[in-house]
């Protein structure tokens, strides 16, 4: 059982461990999950293990990551859902983005996820930028962005996908 620091009305947010080694191959070595982040490729048992230690580091250095999220009702791994710093470099804006298993698209977690935590992270860090993208591909994760108040600003390279992406800042209500 994990422990959350974050809870919404169906989701509970963890924070990533060397121990859930197991949970990150079964989101990050499903083609359905990898196919709009890696070009249609699942990760190596070497590349996730990498992508694990690259979470936890992002918590130890800038106290935040794509934090694995879990269904309160049964503690049922859903995916991660959460932040990282924006450049290779660290510095001070963020990219948030969400990776969840295919059963539960379609259901409403992905909102639930992005909006409790893009709360959360910014009552945090109110002066930081917040950025997002997602695959040309993936239709429903432009609504989504759109949704929570990201506005279109570009489109990005990104080298994993060998691609442009739709590039997007959070414009919250308030501002």
């Amino acid at each position: 059982m994990h422990t959350y620091f974050l809870t919404s009305k169906r989701i509970g947010f963890s924070k990533w461990q060397e121990d859930d080694l197991p949970l990150a191959k079964q989101l990050w070595q499903d083609i359905n999950v990898t196919k709009f982040i890696y070009a249609d490729k699942t990760l190596s048992d070497e590349e996730v293990s990498e992508r694990l230690t690259i979470e936890i580091n992002n918590e130890k250095n800038y106290s935040i990551q794509y934090y694995p999220i879990f269904n309160l009702e049964d503690n049922e791994f859903i995916g991660c859902c959460g932040f990282r710093p924006f450049s290779a470099e660290g510095g001070d804006d963020l990219e948030m983005g969400f990776h969840l298993r295919e059963k539960f698209w379609g259901k409403g977690y992905a909102f639930e996820a992005s909006s409790t935590i893009l709360n959360h992270i910014h009552s945090m860090f109110p002066d930081k930028q917040i950025y997002a993208g997602h695959s040309p591909d993936n239709i429903a994760s432009k609504k989504l962005l759109e949704k929570l108040g990201f506005v279109y600003f570009k489109d990005s390279f990104y080298p994993p996908t060998q691609r442009f992406h739709p590039s997007y800042r959070y414009k919250p209500k308030s501002s």
